[in-house]
């Protein structure tokens, strides 16, 4: 039996620290973006990688979430840094989303979180950044 592998990329972005947020996830073809309102670049990431394993639970199911090597690819080198263990969470409005993700990655018997270079996480980025356009020419209206 073949290992099925899915690499998903997130990215999440604010303009501002804190300011108006936005995530971006890339799952195979698809692409999915949502606004956050006001808050930090990294809660932002966080909330990327969150959205991004609840949507890979809904599309996979857990059996063949069993049968598949997830890695979740970041260019945010202190949120892969932390969900692998290496470093500490001192933002206090951190530790709640690094619980909710440890919680889930139960359902994730086989789950990487890899950090990638920004270039290499374009088409994410883009979606924060569409998203966050989008938001910004409605209050502008």
């Amino acid at each position: 039996m073949d290992e099925e592998v899915l690499n998903i990329y997130t990215d999440g972005g604010s303009r501002g620290n804190p300011g108006p947020s936005a995530i971006g996830v890339v799952i195979g073809n698809k692409e999915y973006g949502e606004y956050l309102g006001i808050t930090t670049n990294n809660v932002a990431e966080y909330k990327a990688v969150i959205f991004a394993l609840k949507k890979v639970r809904h599309l996979l199911g857990k059996d063949k979430l069993k049968k598949t090597k997830i890695i979740v690819n970041l260019d945010s080198e202190l949120v892969a840094n932390q969900l692998n263990g290496r470093y500490k969470i001192l933002e206090p409005e951190l530790q709640p989303l690094f619980i909710e993700i440890w919680n889930l990655k139960f359902d994730f018997p086989n789950l990487t979180f890899k950090h990638i270079p920004r270039e290499e996480n374009k088409r994410a980025d883009k979606i924060v950044n569409e998203v966050l356009d989008k938001e910004t020419q409605k209050s502008l209206l």
